[in-house]
């Protein structure tokens, strides 16, 4: 299983932002692309999609920064996962039920269960507790 680039960066916009989180006036695009090493014409997209899911709003008007539309602890990683790449499902026989061609695959059952886990884990890591890791670390440049 691989994130796409745009999840990736997405969690790094939605970090830079919560790391942020009290500037009342927004960060500007060019800020986060500076911080956060990602392009300000790739960041555009990336901001477009997390304005689209409810999670970033513009902080005043159309030449303003950007903030996060709720607090930081309310704001998951699988919330910024799904802005990019919808529902979770590590395979696609999980997606519909019964869409497996094979009668009883023993496989299922490890599959829901690790796409459970996922998820589970991914919903249980907010974005404050991301802020605080990173405020933590040794080297904060190094976001994956």
């Amino acid at each position: 299983m691989k994130f796409n680039t745009k999840t990736r960066y997405g969690l790094r916009t939605i970090l830079e932002l919560s790391l942020n989180e009290n500037n009342k006036e927004g960060i500007l695009l060019k800020e986060i692309s500076k911080s956060q090493e990602v392009s300000v014409r790739y960041l555009d997209h990336i901001v477009a999609l997390l304005k689209g899911a409810g999670l970033i709003v513009n902080a005043g008007g159309k030449k303003s920064g950007y903030k996060l539309t709720r607090p930081a602890r309310e704001i998951s990683i699988y919330d910024v996962y799904r802005a990019f790449e919808g529902e979770m499902t590590i395979i696609d026989c999980l997606i519909h039920e019964g869409e497996c061609s094979r009668k009883e695959c023993v496989l299922r059952g490890f599959w829901c269960d690790l796409n459970d886990t996922l998820k589970s884990r991914m919903k249980s890591m907010n974005m404050e507790m991301l802020s605080e890791n990173y405020r933590n670390t040794d080297d904060p440049g190094k976001v994956a």
